[in-house]
């Protein structure tokens, strides 16, 4: 799940996983917590825009190698 179709560890999905986790461990710890130890709206925030970043980051670097036609060799009639 992590790994990218090459067999490498995807740094994009490991952020994104590891965020996800986070924000569903943060929802789910508020919802039985007081309001007086949740943490901080902005950190909630910025960890969320990461975590999308990330995620928007890999769809979009899956997806253009189908769209540009998946050979990037331009130059190697040069």
């Amino acid at each position: 799940m992590l790994s990218s179709p090459e067999g490498s560890v995807s740094s994009k999905r490991v952020i994104g996983f590891m965020g996800f986790l986070f924000l569903a461990g943060t929802m789910t710890a508020n919802s039985f917590s007081p309001v007086e130890v949740a943490p901080s709206a902005e950190l909630v925030e910025a960890v969320k825009f990461i975590t999308a970043a990330a995620l928007f980051g890999n769809t979009v670097e899956k997806f253009a190698g189908k769209l540009g036609g998946g050979n990037n060799d331009s130059q190697a009639g040069e």
